[in-house]
């Protein structure tokens, strides 16, 4: 069957893309789990979490039915709380630290608490931040995802003016447009980037986006200090034969559509391969299987011992029904008129590590064929290069480089979170937006 959309009904979409990780259904369920907490002396899930969330404390409140006082704790750390609660690998962070694990009994519900707390507060529009009276200072920020958000918020906290200059129609960057939307719906997003704004002092303008509709020299003439947080976004070539025919695409814009369109507008292969086993490609290969695809196949070079994703990740894809092939490495697609009808793959065995430390694929000689009409790549994403070249930044391979506050090659220019770092979660990008406002802060001597 070819390329389609309107596969399921309108029920079964709603159903597929459901909340995966339901909420507590009321204060007494919140409670109880809450009161499990043996709220530790130097807690290892406040080390284990990149934004430094004082978890005991905002457990401690929840128990005590000090909810605004909880949310308040949660968001003075992390203002992105409330989707972090959602789309965190929590099994390695917070939840994977809990000393529950050692007693070899279920880790303290640690995101589901959070979400409690945060949804309750976004919902209810609690004002839960005063800024500080305008200072006079005026501060461009690059980009409205969770980095640029985040240094927004803090700045905008001790008076700064901000403005944000966002290249989409909404705010929210890889939180609305890059993440399965049974984790967190585009809904949920618009009204967490609201609750940022309604501190005050931030403004965003829409479809402005750096190099086209604005430039640095411009920002850098007109605000005090600038912030660029563009994330990455480019999706890693293949470079192997047949990669351009009609039925391969990337999972970046695959689930850029599915964010963006209702579900029955998204159009999904009878037989998909998704090449990749991180993040990414575990959502894309989950959100085709539920938009209808027949048979996903995922295909990965390593073995499950080297995945980049979490073993949580891989059993969402197993439940959905997804295979998976270890050791196989893209080789060729095949097609006819244009189309994709296959995939080859090199069959690989593991050699001796690379620089990482992981031990690198080499190919046997044999392959393998995998009859497909769509092939979704995945194989991770890179750095707008030419973008940030032309910027006169320092950057490696366009990486921009900073030091641990953000602070640039040039003069009263910051950037922070993936375009710094290549690509880590959520949580560390709202990390690296509060080191950047510090670093602006310090040099505006605010």
């Amino acid at each position: 069957m070819a390329i389609t959309n309107f596969r399921l009904t309108t029920d079964e979409y709603t159903e597929n893309f459901s909340d995966i990780h339901p909420p507590f259904e009321n204060l007494t369920a919140a409670l109880v789990e809450a009161n499990r907490c043996i709220f530790c002396y130097d807690a290892p899930c406040i080390k284990s979490c990149p934004t430094s969330i004082n978890v005991p404390k905002f457990i401690k409140q929840i128990a005590t039915e000090n909810i605004k006082g909880s949310a308040h704790t949660i968001f003075d750390s992390n203002i992105m709380g409330g989707g972090c609660s959602k789309v965190c690998p929590v099994e390695k962070l917070c939840e994977g630290s809990c000393v529950y694990n050692l007693m070899e009994e279920e880790p303290i519900q640690i995101a589901r608490l959070q979400r409690y707390s945060t949804e309750k507060a976004i919902r209810e529009k609690w004002p839960l931040f005063t800024r500080k009276p305008s200072n006079g200072k005026k501060v461009a920020v690059v980009g409205a995802g969770p980095a640029g958000l985040s240094c927004a918020h803090v700045l905008s906290r001790q008076g700064v003016d901000v403005t944000i200059y966002e290249k989409e129609a909404k705010g929210g960057g890889l939180m609305t447009y890059g993440i399965a939307a049974y984790k967190v719906t585009p809904e949920f997003c618009e009204d967490e980037v609201n609750y940022v704004l309604s501190l005050g002092g931030i403004e965003i303008n829409y479809n402005q986006e750096l190099g086209k509709n604005i430039t640095l020299p411009e920002l850098q003439s007109q605000y005090d200090a600038v912030y660029i947080g563009i994330g990455v976004g480019l999706a890693r070539q293949l470079e192997i034969p047949g990669e351009h025919l009609e039925g391969v695409e990337d999972a970046i814009s695959f689930i850029y559509d599915i964010r963006s369109k209702p579900f029955n507008q998204v159009k999904v292969g009878e037989n998909v391969a998704v090449i990749g086993m991180g993040m990414t490609a575990i959502d894309a290969a989950t959100q085709a299987k539920r938009l209808g695809a027949k048979q996903v196949t995922m295909v990965y070079r390593r073995t499950e011992a080297e995945m980049p994703c979490t073993q949580v990740e891989l059993d969402i894809a197993k439940l959905d029904g997804c295979n998976i092939i270890w050791l196989a490495a893209p080789k060729e697609v095949l097609g006819v008129d244009g189309k994709a009808t296959a995939l080859v793959c090199s069959k690989m065995i593991l050699g001796e590590p690379d620089a990482s430390g992981r031990r690198s694929p080499i190919e046997t000689g044999e392959t393998i064929v995998l009859e497909v009409d769509m092939i979704i790549k995945a194989a991770g994403q890179m750095p707008f290069e030419s973008l940030v070249s032309g910027l006169s930044l320092e950057n490696k391979y366009g990486k921009i480089t900073t030091d641990a506050h953000g602070v640039t090659s040039l003069n009263g220019v910051f950037a922070g979170g993936d375009c710094v770092n290549g690509g880590r979660e959520v949580v560390d990008a709202v990390q690296a937006g509060k080191d950047g406002a510090a670093g602006i802060l310090e040099f505006l001597s605010v």
